[in-house]
């Protein structure tokens, strides 16, 4: 079995090593104030073996900068932030893809709060300005398939693949596997055929969830060539009520590199060929997958 690796969570990762981080902007604050710190990041993530490295975009967007720096320099935050994965990628040593981030635009974890027309203004500015720099798209931290669709038609001029990653719910961890919206993981799976997503993925949710959501999507991809992929986050659950951008979540201690290798050796077990991580999930993490991993193809 052959599994690509991709690279971890950026904004946590960019307050451990001193970047200019704070709430409401999170990641977004040092593409502002220090994108040096951004290219660092990157290429601790390609050091690590990283086979795919996510555009620092995801705090891109009104919700995270407010809406008048977005109009002024949402375009050349967004531009920017293609460029410096583009710049570390392409001087790998060995190939490195860039995926573009495409986040949710009214925060994480909450579908109540989708605006789908809003979403299409925001997002479009983000594919304009990602679109010279990228090798894929990857709507991320999605809370429900409205927001696929959205992306799908958006990104179909640029010609470049889809990726499609829900989040999960996690409150309760022994609860049946479904979307944060109340949809399936068979809806889903049904959704990215239907949309001609390269890839269906679960992120930005616990680890626990993600083997249970892996095996419903292979029963549902069978006979599909859509790869299966999940990056979970090192956060106790997030309930439906969670307030996103309200602070920093705690990060669970169990999850060390080793014990978070040991929840992805499961999801490579159930059928995904695609391994990474969300928040809280570092350097020191992907490098472990890259070893175990790359051991098992």
């Amino acid at each position: 079995m052959s599994v690509l690796i991709l690279d971890g969570g950026t904004g946590r990762e960019l307050a451990r090593i001193g970047a200019p981080f704070q709430q409401p902007e999170w990641s977004a604050l040092a593409l502002i104030e220090a994108p040096e710190f951004v290219g660092q990041v990157h290429q601790r993530y390609v050091d690590a073996g990283a086979d795919v490295i996510t555009t620092n975009s995801y705090a891109v967007v009104p919700f995270h900068i407010g809406q008048d720096r977005f109009d002024a320099h949402g375009l050349e935050w967004a531009g920017l932030a293609g460029r410096l994965a583009r710049d570390v990628a392409d001087a790998a040593p060995r190939q490195v893809a860039v995926a573009g981030s495409l986040p949710p635009v009214s925060g994480s974890y909450r579908p109540d709060l989708i605006d789908l027309e809003r979403s299409r203004t925001v997002l479009s500015v983000l594919v304009t300005a990602l679109a010279p720099h990228v090798d894929h798209w990857q709507a991320e931290t999605l809370s429900a398939i409205a927001e696929a669709e959205l992306v799908a038609d958006l990104i179909a001029p640029t010609g470049k693949p889809l990726w499609l990653s829900f989040t999960l719910a996690d409150e309760d961890p022994a609860a049946p596997v479904h979307l944060r919206s109340g949809e399936s993981v068979a809806d889903a799976a049904a959704a990215a055929q239907r949309l001609g997503a390269k890839a269906l993925l679960f992120n930005c949710s616990q680890p626990e969830v993600m083997a249970a959501a892996v095996g419903q999507a292979k029963t549902a991809l069978a006979g599909s060539d859509v790869a299966i992929g999940v990056y979970a986050n090192a956060f106790p659950p997030q309930g439906a009520d969670a307030e996103a951008n309200s602070g920093l979540s705690p990060i669970r201690a169990d999850l060390t590199p080793e014990g978070y290798a040991a929840f992805a050796r499961a999801w490579a077990g159930e059928g995904a060929t695609i391994l990474g991580g969300c928040c809280g999930i570092g350097p020191e993490h992907i490098a472990v997958l890259r070893q175990e991993l790359a051991a098992r193809s």
